[in-house]
């Protein structure tokens, strides 16, 4: 037949068209495409490796896997790769590919060459940014052509707290007429749980009615339970029906979790030691754990790797390679029922092949992606398909005024030469917020940096107003005079963020961000000195991996020249120097409490704790 569907964006009537021409090639009734014989094929159902097997091909398709000769039918291509192993496409089970900076068509040519073929997008940041268009972004790179397949997920966290507003809102309706698309799997990580378990919190109603359409479609509700270790706490976040959990912070909680019916999805910071734990406690069945990327931007990919890179830590831990590899594609592909099409080399799924030399190495010699390769070695060798983004998606950052220093300054009372501050730090979990004494100049209270102290901002980009809540942070920002950082990511709402030595050096920041619709942006002693452009969405930008590489390191290099304050925090992974970590600091899930978000009618000055609703203001 020749009036096949394309076969890119799943639906139920083209599925059927389809499978009705697999079985005839696998009956040897039609000719298949290709036929890509190896010299070993992973099982991933059995675990077993089976010599010199034959995967047949038809569109995009397998039709037939079996030992080399046994296929009955023709085909009019042939393909030897005799010193080779096949493996199935690597899947992401919990990824932000906005976290990579690259649109989905420029994400799929730096991923797909290190095996991953397949994502489960973690959608809450693009649906902050554009709420209604969110799934037409996710599926038009797999539209256009690109061979990466991506599985949306709408986020729950739209917005993610009842005291954060912006370019999406997410309820029952919404999240019952996402989960009608089968390239939809559920609904994405659950990560306000105080709404969760509260009847009084203004989010309850909203997630719960997202959750009662994920249920109603047979979705899978993802979880994020980071804090929650205590028996109770675990018990809870199972019953409430949240299937997994990828905030892990050691085995024992992965335990605990896994033993109360969690699927646990491993992170790459603590994988080594989960792995470890694991294994002295004698887990033997894997199948209820896979590996999460979460967040990876395109220069630390570039470095590392992509799925890849996890797998390779998994054995390097002590996880068997087998093992490993049913963790990045049948054990996935079953938690989010997607088995049919994706998750192992078998008969009616998608024909994504890694094709290793080195299996204890995980050394990726090719890949093969909807039935052709795409890569050599690490280097991608397919097409990336030419997209024009409307303005929906590059007209993002929605400032209808020029920002002055009045906008970041903080006023004091009247007569006084001293006030009372609220201070965060980055990663601020506990239950009260720090004070401070802060000198007054001007009527304004200012910077103290002899205590490390300096100012945190965040304008509202959706409203056109540019709206600002302004407090004291300690241990970040700059020290250097008349300097300031800005940048459009701000995880999850994705409002601007910006830290500074003046508020001019603030308002200057902000006002090239915006003319640049996203992205970083350093000023130092008054002057920009560094930009990165992420024009879509201000979350991503329109280019290879490279091209942003060179951005980013030119913006590091000019960051080296700043003088950073730094205190350490909990956080394993708050760093001198360059601040890069700030995109997740203004986090407001749990065990997050005293946070700054864009002023809003429960949050006037934008601080507030989002446990309990309290809010306070932040100079007294």
């Amino acid at each position: 037949m020749t009036d096949l569907p394309d076969d890119l964006i799943l639906n139920a009537r083209d599925e059927v068209r389809i499978r009705q021409d697999l079985l005839l090639v696998a009956l040897g009734k039609r000719p298949a495409d290709r036929i890509l014989r190896v010299g070993r094929l992973l099982d991933v159902h059995s675990r077993t490796w089976l010599a010199d097997q034959e995967i047949v091909i038809k569109g995009r398709r397998i039709a037939w896997v079996g030992p080399s000769g046994e296929f009955k039918g023709e085909a009019i291509e042939r393909v030897h790769e005799p010193d080779l192993s096949a493996v199935p496409g690597f899947g992401e089970v919990h990824k932000h590919i906005e976290s990579s900076h690259l649109t989905p068509e420029w994400e799929a040519a730096l991923v797909l060459p290190r095996g991953n073929t397949w994502t489960c997008e973690a959608s809450h940041e693009f649906s902050n940014v554009d709420g209604p268009n969110n799934l037409e972004f996710w599926l038009t790179a797999r539209r256009s052509g690109s061979r990466l397949k991506i599985f949306p997920q709408p986020g729950s966290a739209v917005p993610p707290t009842a005291y954060e507003w912006g370019g999406g809102y997410f309820g029952h309706d919404e999240q019952q007429s996402f989960m009608q698309s089968p390239m939809v799997t559920g609904l994405d990580e659950v990560m306000d749980w105080p709404a969760v378990w509260n009847p009084d919190n203004p989010s309850h109603q909203r997630l719960w009615g997202m959750i009662e359409a994920t249920f109603a479609a047979r979705g899978v509700v993802e979880g994020h339970a980071a804090g929650l270790r205590s028996l109770p706490e675990i018990n809870a976040f199972a019953a409430a029906g949240l299937a997994s959990d990828h905030e892990m912070a050691t085995a024992d909680e992965a335990w605990d979790k896994l033993r109360h019916g969690l699927f646990i999805e491993i992170r790459i910071h603590t994988m080594p030691e989960i792995i470890k734990g694991l294994l002295e406690k004698g887990l033997t069945d894997w199948s209820q754990v896979a590996f999460a990327t979460d967040d990876r931007s395109a220069p630390l990919t570039l470095e590392i790797g992509a799925t890849d890179h996890n797998v390779r830590t998994a054995i390097a831990a002590g996880l068997q390679p087998e093992i490993a590899i049913q963790c990045v594609t049948i054990n996935p592909a079953r938690h989010m029922r997607l088995t049919p099409h994706v998750g192992s080399i078998a008969p009616g799924r998608y024909a994504d092949i890694v094709l290793l030399s080195d299996v204890p190495a995980l050394k990726i010699a090719k890949v093969w992606a909807d039935g052709e390769p795409v890569s050599q070695g690490n280097r991608f060798t397919g097409s990336v398909p030419q997209i024009r983004w409307p303005d929906w998606a590059t007209h993002t950052v929605n400032i209808q005024r020029e920002l002055t220093a009045d906008d970041f300054a903080i006023a004091a009372a009247p007569g006084r030469d001293a006030m009372q501050a609220a201070v965060l730090r980055p990663f601020h979990w506990h239950p009260e917020f720090l004070t401070q004494e802060m000198p007054v100049a001007g009527g304004e209270v200012q910077r103290l940096h002899s205590e490390n102290i300096t100012k945190f901002a965040i304008v509202d980009r959706f409203s056109g107003e540019g709206k600002v809540s302004k407090m004291f942070w300690r241990g970040t920002g700059p020290r250097d005079p008349d300097t300031a950082l800005a940048c459009s990511v701000a995880h999850d709402k994705h409002n601007i963020w910006t830290c500074g030595s003046s508020d001019a050096a603030m308002a200057l920041a902000v006002n090239r961000l915006r003319e640049q619709q996203g992205g970083w942006v350093l000023v130092h002693r008054g002057e920009v000195v560094a930009t990165v452009r992420f024009e879509v969405g201000g979350l991503m930008s329109q280019r290879s991996a490279d091209a942003l590489n060179a951005d980013m390191l030119a913006l590091r290099e000019a960051a080296a020249k700043v003088d950073w304050m730094y205190e350490p925090t909990w956080h394993p992974r708050w760093h001198p120097g360059f601040p890069e970590r700030l995109m997740f600091a203004t986090l407001t899930c749990a065990p997050w409490q005293w946070v700054l978000v864009a002023p809003s009618p429960l949050a006037p000055e934008g601080f507030v704790n989002v446990a309990t609703g309290e809010t306070h203001a932040v100079v007294w």
